[in-house]
């Protein structure tokens, strides 16, 4: 009878044993799941170009005053009308002396019946002899001045300063000193030169520059 028993009952633990042996894979299946997918990567957005430079056009440069005025000088051609030589006298104005130089002033009034302008350096030589004649370098411009246009009305006065250095500062042999009687004058922008009665020393030798005359302003006072 035991024995029996016994061999009845192993059945049944083999069937639960198989039992819990198909609850544990089904539990370790569930349990593996698969790990979530990583997110594919943003891919980065493309770099901005940068914008085009671009640079702005340079204003125009004010007019250089450099070299001799023995020439007439410039007029822009938004000036309106140049003062023509045949309309304007020329005259001597208030002169002084400094440091071995002395300094006269050139007024220009405009003897027309219409207002016209001036605009930059007159070309200014001393002359003298008969015929008159040029007697050394023509005048050098006064570089750090920057020229403006002056309109002058009938009888309205402009002016410019000439510098005239003593030629006894000068070596003898460098200088060549000359009487001059007059000045030469070529208003701006003219061809037609202006005498002025002025009596002077010059050096005949081009290469001693003796006169500087400064860009024409409007009034009788002349330029720095």
């Amino acid at each position: 009878m035991p024995t029996r028993r016994l061999l009845t009952f192993a059945p049944g633990l083999a069937v639960l044993a198989l039992a819990a042996a198909g609850c544990s894979a089904t539990a370790t299946s569930s349990a593996s799941a698969p790990s979530s997918t990583s997110a594919p990567a943003t891919s980065s957005a493309p770099a901005t170009s940068a914008a085009p430079t671009t640079t702005a056009p340079s204003a125009p440069s004010a007019p250089t005053a450099s070299g001799s005025a023995s020439g007439p000088g410039s007029t822009p051609a938004a000036a309106g009308s140049g003062c023509a030589s045949q309309n304007l006298r020329v005259a001597a104005g208030t002169s002084e002396g400094a440091a071995g130089s002395v300094y006269q002033v050139i007024t220009f009034t405009n003897q027309g019946s219409a207002p016209c302008t001036l605009y930059g350096y007159p070309g200014v030589s001393l002359v003298g002899g008969s015929p008159l004649a040029q007697v050394g370098a023509a005048a050098d411009r006064q570089s750090a001045e920057t020229p403006a246009v002056v309109t002058l009305q009938p009888q309205g006065v402009a002016s410019a300063t000439l510098r005239i250095v003593d030629a006894q500062n000068f070596p003898a042999a460098k200088c060549g000193a000359t009487t001059t009687t007059a000045i030469k004058i070529y208003p701006p922008g003219q061809t037609a030169a202006l005498s002025l009665s002025y009596h002077s020393t010059g050096c005949s030798q081009s290469a001693t520059h003796l006169l500087t005359v400064t860009t024409v302003v409007s009034g009788s006072g002349g330029g720095e």
